[in-house]
C-alpha cells in the first residue's frame, strides 16, 4: 500500500534524531578544534583527545609539570602513544613548562613558607621536576636569603615559647628549622643569636625603675 503521508513526515523521528546527530561540534578550544568541550571519555575511542581533555582539565586548576600530567594520564589508563604526543603536543605551545613551574614555585615556597634550597629542590623532585631545571629554580635562593628567612621563623615561633627553659626552646626551634630544610649549623647560629636577644629585651625590662629625685627635698 502506498504511504499518502507527505514526504516530511514520512521522515519519522529517526531522520530527525540523525539531523541532530550532524551537527558540527564546537571549536572553541584550539588544541581540540574538532571536538565539543565534556567529559573527557565523549569519545573513548580517540585516546588523544581523551588526554588532551584530562590534561586541560587538570591545568585549569594550578600548573601542573610533565611528570604530574604523565601519571594523571597512566592512572586514566591512556596507552602510552597517545599520552606522550599530546605531552609533547602541550609542552610544544607552552602549556607545559617545568622551568616556569619551578621557578614559581621556588618563589612562592621561600618568601610563603620560609624553605631551604634542600627542602625546595627535594619538593621540585617530588613533582617531577628533573635535577637540572631545579637546581636552576633554586639558585636564586642565596645564604643571605635563607638565614633572613630562617630568622623569621623563630621570631615568629620563640614569640610562643618565653614560658620554655632555653634548653627546651633551642632544641624545639632547630627541629623547626630543620623540617625546613636548614643545616644544623645555620640553625644553631640563628637560634641562638634570636634567644640571646630576647634574653637582653628580658633583663633590660627586669631593671627597677628609680624614682624621680625630688631636688627641693634634697636641699638641706
Amino acid at each position: 500500500m502506498l504511504d499518502d503521508r507527505p514526504a516530511s513526515r514520512r521522515r519519522g523521528a529517526g531522520s530527525a534524531r540523525a539531523g541532530r546527530r550532524s551537527r558540527a561540534p564546537g571549536r572553541d578550544d584550539p588544541l581540540t578544534p574538532d571536538v565539543a568541550p565534556g567529559s573527557p571519555e565523549d569519545d573513548a575511542g580517540d585516546h588523544e583527545q581523551v588526554a588532551r581533555n584530562i590534561c586541560l582539565r587538570a591545568l585549569t586548576g594550578a600548573p601542573k609539570t610533565r611528570q604530574q600530567l604523565a601519571d594523571l594520564l597512566a592512572k586514566r589508563e591512556v596507552p602510552d602513544d597517545a599520552a606522550e604526543a599530546v605531552l609533547d603536543r602541550f609542552t610544544e605551545v607552552g602549556l607545559i613548562d617545568d622551568a616556569a613551574f619551578a621557578r614559581a614555585w621556588v618563589s612562592s615556597r621561600q618568601s610563603g613558607r620560609g624553605l631551604a634550597r634542600r627542602a625546595l629542590s627535594a619538593e621540585l623532585r617530588a613533582k617531577g621536576v628533573d635535577p637540572e631545571t631545579a637546581a636552576e629554580a633554586v639558585e636564586v635562593v642565596d645564604d643571605d636569603d635563607e638565614r633572613k628567612a630562617a630568622r623569621r621563623l623563630v621570631e615568629r615561633r620563640a614569640a610562643s615559647m618565653r614560658r620554655l627553659d632555653r634548653q627546651t626552646a633551642t632544641r624545639r626551634l632547630i627541629g623547626m628549622l630543620a623540617r625546613k630544610g636548614y643545616g644544623g649549623g645555620l640553625a644553631a647560629a640563628v637560634v641562638r643569636e634570636v634567644l640571646d636577644e630576647a634574653d637582653l629585651a628580658g633583663d633590660a625590662d627586669d631593671v627597677p625603675e628609680l624614682p624621680e629625685l625630688d631636688e627641693e627635698s634634697a636641699l638641706p
